[in-house]
């Protein structure tokens, strides 16, 4: 199947660690000694760039007077693509596209010759390209721009290039020309590794469209296709639980607090509490009397009838779905192509896992029922799944100091000190910097978006990233990494063919839609940049005089996206299909999930972490404090998310192919097999899963990824020990053997270079165990 977006976006659920922080003098001076090491001088343009970065985000006044630069520049389109000046340009955008992508198709479709199939991968991949490039910029348009005209204009040239896009992926020509062209061995011989590795995974996506079946049978695969999105969706959207909201007498609502509680209290004294939501999490936290407790977690876990038959719908035709494309079940079709390999390996990781981290949930439960036993007086047998987030809640609230301090955290976390920060850590690791760049008119969505320049010290511009960074009326509060445009190289004969079709253009301009592009210094290589959008939702500071404070979790949110745009600007390759995080699924989240560990590293903290009016240095024990709290529980995360993980692996097994499936019955099973607490008969939480219609059989992905991180972060960067966090030699070594290469190399090999382990390149069921072994390490 030609990729369009490999994924749109990056949504995750942050997971926490906790570390001994030296002293802050001493960091400080290794942090210094690190920066000076691997940067050396620091130019005038630099340190300008520098402080110029904190201040666009943290001064309103410096922000107004440097957008307001934009006036006096010429109007361009949306990110500088030279059709959206305005929404009526997306018709004209796709009209070109698709122009475009015809005529690549016929040269596929007549190629006869050995040259001709030698440029079958480049070729192959220039298409896709050029259907991404309507395809991920449209789908971000039309679900992030404020005007209504632009959302719909988006929409419809998404419609027309996808319906081309499905057209293309049942033509049973290009999948001929391709096995022709890898069947030659005068054609292969020729091939780079990365086109070898293009042309693979072209043939695989071939494969999952049913392109080699029967037209009946074919058709019955796109139908199935259509019914199992419509499906999804109507699941995602519809989600509800069997009752919406629980009545309590106010006397069985005591440890609300009393503010909230009367938000929700009628006349007579009864609390009409949602059953759904962060209203219902607070109780479970926060109500005394455990009866009230089992009922608000049972009423929760309890979805509407209507949502279940969804749910077993939408199993049931994905495993039809894969029988038709010659698959055992829908998680062996859709993790063929992944790290895993094989549902059989997935299982071992997490079954390993589970072993694992069954006594450290095991010490937590124990905790807390000694905690439990101090509060009623007597042994009550142990905790129940209602208990768990209240004795949680009550463990985390004896750690957080008495003394309260007239400064909390996020005042040493100004959004610009953070951004300043990111920035200076990547200096140190990779020699990549941001400078902040003025738009020009209709270059942006909104007015509160910055433009950053990414600058590596040898390659110069290397991509561009757009911060929509504060919360707004209407806008998702989802963080979020978008790749708009890709890394590739863009040809000789590219640049020929726009000559020839637009004289009176710029052929550079041409080739790339007006979007960002360079010239390697180094190599002479012309690159269309990758363009990038970063999605937060951090409020917005109540005075002018005061700049946007962070809390700890919103620093590690942005550090977590951010690992994402790192890839996607790293990730440079000669073609897009495997470019930045164009990987395996399970391999994606490796960045982001590793830029966690930096976010609560010392050495990294005293890079940028200042009090916003005073400039004193972040006190670290404030730090490890909120560490030490988040990390309260975390065997209960580990294994909340291994349960999701096995039931993702259920529904998605050849069991959803059998007369009788019953998600209910499914839902219980993995529960009394993997949970450690007693889930309560009555409840089908399965129905509030909406990760099952994103994953589809991937859902151990995250936990696969933080394992692979803490290994990395353990053995790569020392767990920041002696400044390992912020050296370059350590930097270097993950670049090389991870970021650089995007999705065009093997996972394995990426994980076993790095950690310098060749017994895990091959990967394998028993390289996932191994990884299981690991654990998660926060």
């Amino acid at each position: 199947m030609l990729r369009s977006a490999c994924r749109a976006s990056w949504n995750f659920s942050l997971r926490h660690r906790q570390r001994n922080f030296s002293t802050a003098g001493c960091v400080l001076q290794q942090a210094q000694a690190a920066t000076a090491s691997t940067t050396g001088h620091i130019s005038k343009a630099s340190d300008h760039d520098d402080q110029t970065l904190r201040q666009i985000f943290d001064s309103h006044h410096v922000w107004s007077a440097f957008s307001n630069e934009r006036s006096s520049r010429p109007r361009t389109g949306l990110f500088q693509n030279q059709y959206l000046k305005d929404a009526s340009g997306f018709r004209q955008f796709a009209s070109v596209t698709l122009a475009r992508c015809q005529k690549i198709v016929a040269k596929v479709l007549e190629a006869s010759s050995v040259k001709d199939y030698q440029e079958t991968p480049g070729d192959l991949d220039r298409l896709s390209d050029s259907l991404c490039r309507v395809l991920d910029l449209s789908d971000f348009v039309r679900s992030t721009h404020p005007d209504a005209r632009f959302r719909e204009a988006a929409d419809e040239a998404y419609q027309v290039l996808y319906e081309y896009m499905n057209v293309l992926n049942t033509t049973p020509g290009l999948e001929k020309q391709l096995k022709r062209a890898l069947a030659d061995p005068k054609v292969t011989e020729v091939w780079t590794e990365e086109e070898k590795s293009v042309a693979q995974i072209l043939l695989k996506d071939f494969s999952k469209s049913a392109i080699h079946l029967p037209e009946d049978r074919r058709q019955r695969f796109v139908s199935l296709s259509s019914d199992i999105s419509r499906l999804g969706s109507t699941f995602v959207a519809e989600m509800a639980p069997e009752k919406s909201t629980l009545v309590l007498n106010g006397s069985k609502a005591h440890g609300i607090n009393p503010n909230i509680l009367g938000q929700m209290t009628d006349r007579r004294g009864r609390v009409h509490l949602p059953t759904v939501g962060s209203m219902a999490s607070l109780a479970l936290r926060s109500v005394h009397d455990e009866a009230t407790r089992r009922e608000i977690y049972i009423t929760g876990r309890t979805s509407a009838h209507r949502q279940i038959r969804v749910l077993e719908s939408l199993m049931q035709q994905r495993a039809e779905l894969a029988r038709l494309s010659g698959y055992q079940s829908y998680a062996e079709m859709n993790t063929s192509d992944k790290m895993a390999k094989s549902p059989a390996a997935i299982t071992s990781f997490l079954s390993t896992l589970s072993q694992r981290n069954m006594p450290i949930f095991g010490e937590e439960l124990q905790e807390m029922a000694i905690q439990k036993k101090k509060d009623i007086g007597e042994d009550t047998g142990g905790i129940n799944a209602w208990d768990r987030e209240y004795y949680r809640s009550r463990l985390a609230s004896q750690i957080i100091s008495k003394s309260r301090k007239p400064d909390f955290i996020s005042a040493y976390f100004s959004l610009g000190t953070v951004m300043q920060g990111l920035s200076r850590l990547f200096t140190c690791l990779y020699g990549i910097r941001f400078v902040p760049q003025e738009t020009r008119r209709g270059e942006t969505w909104n007015p509160d978006v910055r433009r950053l320049d990414v600058f590596d010290e040898t390659e110069g511009h290397i991509a561009t990233v757009y911060c929509d960074l504060f919360a707004r009326v209407g806008k998702s509060p989802n963080p979020a990494h978008f790749t708009l445009r890709c890394s590739r190289e863009i040809t000789s004969t590219e640049l020929a063919e726009s000559a020839q079709a637009s004289p009176e253009a710029d052929p550079i301009v041409a080739a790339n839609d007006g979007m960002p592009v360079a010239r390697s210094p180094t190599t002479g290589v012309l690159y269309q940049l990758p363009v990038i959008a970063l999605i937060c939702d951090f409020s917005t500071p109540n005075s002018l005089d005061k700049p946007a404070l962070l809390s700890f979790r919103d620093v590690q949110t942005l550090f977590h996206e951010m690992g994402h745009a790192i890839h996607s600007i790293i990730g440079r390759t000669s073609l897009q299909v495997v470019s930045g995080t164009r990987c395996a699924t399970d391999f994606a989240e490796l960045p982001s999930v590793l830029m966690e560990h930096f976010a609560a590293d010392a050495t990294v903290l005293s890079l940028f972490a200042r009090h916003w009016e005073t400039d004193a240095p972040l006190p670290f024990e404030m730090v490890a404090e909120r560490l030490a709290i988040d990390r309260k529980g975390q065997g209960a995360d580990t294994e909340h998310q291994i349960l999701l993980a096995m039931l993702d692996q259920a529904y998605h097994s050849p069991l959803a192919a059998e007369p009788g499936f019953d998600s209910t019955k499914i839902f219980h099973d993995v529960f009394a097999r993997y949970s450690s607490l007693p889930e309560p008969a009555t409840t089908t939480a399965q129905g509030f899963f909406g990760h099952l219609v994103e994953y589809g059989g991937t859902y151990y992905s995250y936990l696969f990824d933080r394992a692979i991180a803490g290994k990395i972060w353990q053995e790569v960067f020392g767990s920041g020990d002696k400044a390992g966090a912020v050296a370059r030699e350590n930097g270097e070594r993950f670049r090389q053997e991870v970021l650089r290469w995007g999705g065009s190399r093997d996972g394995w090999k990426c994980v076993a270079g790095a950690l310098g382990d060749p017994s895990i390149a091959e990967g394998g069921a028993g390289a996932m165990e191994e990884v299981g072994r690991w654990g998660v390490k926060d």
